[in-house]
């Protein structure tokens, strides 16, 4: 609906705040009772640029499942959240945030995934942490499904290939609805669902070796079964709790055309489209038909039982959360891909700069994305993940002087307040691993996100201590003047 006025700046009830995933933070990987996830079956990479995602085999997680330590597994150990949330969630309420991206560990709850009965220890750990935040005033926002199922799918049915998956996924949505019901207004169901393309690492699906065509039907396959899923979680919440909200989580892979060639406009399309199938499915409720073409080119059968389009159509989210990190840009003729980051693909682009793992920094991008997203859809918007991954060094004072990160952070931020006043309704902004983590992509230490430093190296070594960088008082200094200062 039109609006006569304009808005000039952040709304008063923007939810200012930072966002972390519990394989890449909790660690505590074997404590009470918790199964293993698929995120703690991939090994740390070897090379900053290698993302050991989708190319894991059986064997491989026979090897991780029998090695009880952490060496090589690096999102066991976490930053220790399990053990240190009080002290995290004191910084968290120190800092001034309004709201805390956290996951569930599925399997802290269910460790297999299908069993009826959930692990009481595990339920009992999220109370605690979700009763510190409201003795805060720290809204939770909770994501179900973060690239964590429990490996015990995997190894017994391949993961979310299975249909049988859906309903372990809502015994586990019911269980937790019901019992943070009044606790969680804000919920998302599959963290950055669309690199589900990529492989094993978001479907649990493991098809290493087989043809890419072959490989596209298993995964599209598996998504399905994740869209499903999706829509019945929506449909519990809605009649659990209907004072809460539920949203989908996009990894957004904004592109831009190489040139103004109409073949390279085409194919920036298409990419477009493959990126935006996800929230079309989940927000609009309904496949579109340009994916048909898409899926009879690669030889693509999705298998739905005759309830899911109704199923789909019925329950769409509530809002549109996505993840942004970088731009690319795309050509007809593209060869080999230039630009690796967030598992984004596609050239280089001349005009931006790139941080130390090559990912090309486009606050103006941010922009383009909020306001192509809002024209789309018209729902509400969350940015539920962005950051900088960067190389913090102690400095001969003993402070971490992260300028660099303050300028990436403020140059965004300017752009959201631009995008408002565009006309975009944006819910809010949760930065990502607002205290240092292990990295998702490489499971290292060294690429840090944070504004709170963990003493911890690559190898596991150190105090696991917290301590504020720069960036802290800067982001502090933002949320209380409600994105005003950005200075």
């Amino acid at each position: 609906m039109y609006k006569s006025t304009m808005p000039t700046g952040f709304p008063e009830n923007f939810l200012w705040g930072g966002a972390t995933a519990a394989n890449q933070y909790e660690g505590a990987w074997q404590a009470d009772g918790k199964g293993i996830s698929t995120a703690e079956v991939v090994m740390k990479a070897e090379k900053r640029t290698e993302m050991n995602l989708g190319n894991i085999t059986l064997a491989d997680i026979e090897v991780a499942i029998a090695d009880a330590t952490d060496e090589n597994y690096p999102k066991r150990r976490g930053v220790d959240f399990y053990h240190r949330f009080e002290e995290d969630l004191a910084l968290m309420h120190e800092l001034g945030i309004k709201a805390f991206r956290l996951s569930l560990a599925w399997t802290r709850i269910f460790p297999n995934g299908d069993e009826t009965t959930p692990n009481e220890a595990g339920l009992a750990f999220y109370d605690k942490v979700f009763d510190k935040m409201a003795e805060y005033g720290i809204e939770p926002v909770v994501t179900l499904s973060h690239y964590e199922s429990p490996i015990h799918l995997t190894v017994t049915r391949n993961g979310w290939l299975d249909r049988a998956t859906i309903a372990d996924f809502n015994r586990f949505t019911e269980t937790v609805f019901k019992r943070y019901k009044g606790k969680v207004t804000y919920w998302l169901t599959f963290n950055e669902i669309n690199t589900g393309t990529f492989g094993f690492h978001e479907t649990g699906v493991v098809d290493a070796g087989l043809p890419f065509d072959e490989q596209l039907q298993l995964r599209y396959q598996a998504l399905h079964h994740q869209f499903v899923a999706s829509a019945i979680a929506t449909k519990q919440l809605h009649e659990i709790d209907p004072d809460a909200q539920i949203g989908s989580m996009l990894a957004r892979m904004q592109t831009y055309a190489a040139t103004p060639n109409p073949a390279d406009v085409q194919a920036a399309q298409l990419a477009d489209e493959l990126n935006l199938f996800f929230t079309d499915v989940q927000v609009r409720g309904e496949y579109p038909e340009y994916m048909n073409r898409y899926f009879a080119t690669h030889g693509i059968k999705i298998d739905m039982a005759a309830e899911d389009e109704a199923i789909l159509l019925a329950n769409p989210v509530d809002f549109l959360s996505f993840s942004y990190y970088m731009t690319t840009v795309t050509s007809a003729t593209d060869g080999e891909a230039e630009t690796l980051g967030n598992m984004a693909t596609g050239g280089r682009n001349p005009y931006l700069a790139a941080s130390d793992w090559g990912w090309q920094i486009d606050p103006v991008g941010l922009r383009i994305t909020l306001n192509e997203l809002w024209d789309r859809y018209r729902v509400p918007l969350f940015i539920v993940e962005n950051g900088l991954g960067a190389v913090d060094e102690i400095a001969a004072d003993g402070q971490i002087h992260d300028q660099y990160r303050i300028d990436y952070l403020r140059q965004h931020i300017e752009q959201m307040r631009e995008a408002i006043i565009d006309g975009v309704d944006l819910m809010g902004y949760t930065m990502w691993g607002i205290i240092d983590l292990v990295s998702f992509s490489t499971s290292e230490m060294s690429k840090r996100y944070g504004v709170v430093y963990v003493d911890q190296d690559d190898a596991g070594n150190g105090t696991l201590n917290r301590q504020k960088k720069d960036s802290f008082a800067w982001y502090q200094h933002v949320i209380a003047t409600n994105g005003t200062a950005l200075d």
